[in-house]
């Protein structure tokens, strides 16, 4: 049986994406006594991004590895305990709240929820599997195992354009599926992923089409089987690998018990007038995806971490209750 430790702290930040070290590096500014828990994925989403353009003053790009690790150096300026590990439950309704992680409980007097989101899978029984032999939610992780192959990336939000362009110039041929008759990316992506189209001349779009059925001999993928709505037919494209970009769902199941959360959101401001990142539970503060419904950007996040660690030390400072 393991050895489980207690750890006390005035401030447990949870993630470490954009909000979760932004957070951090705030709330060490304030002199506040801080433990950050990295999760499971350290970094956050943004770790699987190839070129990130709209980080303000890296006008020449930046890839989401290296911007992430260029915040986690500047949270190891300060005095911030980082630890990995990954908090399994909580409990809000005494204090200091309890927070029970794989290898430490923690406690504190103020917590900040920054667990972001994980990818949204397709939801068909073949799924679960390919996972691992042949599906893939990171075309940077694995793109590179499908050199000179004929591969298919799903979705039509920026992720999936993103992961179309970084693919092209990996593989034979990428299908990228989409189940509308237009993108929801931004439209300089779009544009980028037709430049892509004229210069690499390797990609091929379907539009409102849907992903039915992922066939292969159980030890790796071979075919997709698709329907065109536009066509009124059944489309079988042969692959090797299949990429998954439809989106996230925010990492709020565990604390549903205590917080308020709307369609896997947090909520939050809806109690308090002053502090807009604090959930239903005084002393308890979301940031990142895992709150935001609406803008989902690094910077946004970043900027909510900001806010949550200046509203942590208003609450600790007894400021505002």
């Amino acid at each position: 049986m393991k050895k489980i430790n207690k750890k006390y702290t005035k401030l447990v930040i949870i993630g470490s994406g954009p909000a979760g070290y932004t957070s951090a590096i705030y709330a060490a500014r304030s002199n506040i006594n801080t433990i950050l828990i990295t999760g499971p994925q350290p970094g956050g989403q943004l770790i699987k991004t190839n070129e990130i353009e709209n980080w303000p003053g890296d006008y020449d790009n930046i890839s989401g590895s290296k911007l992430m690790d260029r915040m986690l150096h500047h949270v190891n300026k300060f005095s911030i305990h980082i630890i990995h590990d990954i908090i399994e439950s909580v409990n809000f309704q005494n204090r200091p709240f309890e927070l029970n992680g794989q290898e430490n409980n923690y406690f504190s007097d103020a917590v900040i929820i920054a667990t972001g989101s994980y990818t949204k899978l397709l939801n068909i029984s073949s799924e679960n599997l390919y996972m691992g032999k042949g599906i893939s939610t990171c075309a940077i992780c694995d793109g590179f195992f499908y050199k000179n192959q004929f591969i298919a990336v799903i979705g039509g939000g920026n992720s999936a354009i993103e992961e179309t362009i970084y693919l092209s110039n990996i593989a034979q041929k990428v299908y990228l599926i989409h189940r509308r008759n237009q993108f929801r990316a931004d439209k300089i992506l779009i544009n980028k992923l037709y430049q892509t189209i004229e210069k690499n001349k390797n990609i091929i779009i379907y539009f409102d089409s849907v992903i039915q059925d992922i066939l292969g001999n159980k030890i790796e993928i071979k075919q997709i089987k698709i329907y065109s709505k536009q066509e009124d037919k059944i489309i079988y494209l042969d692959i090797s690998g299949l990429f998954i970009a439809i989106g996230h769902i925010p990492n709020s199941k565990i604390f549903s018990k205590y917080i308020d959360i709307k369609d896997n959101y947090v909520k939050i401001s809806c109690h308090h007038n002053i502090m807009k990142t604090q959930t239903n539970i005084p002393g308890v503060f979301a940031a990142g995806d895992v709150s935001d419904h609406i803008y989902k950007q690094a910077i946004t996040a970043a900027a909510s971490g900001c806010m949550a660690a200046i509203d942590a030390e208003k609450y600790l400072n007894n400021n505002y209750k």
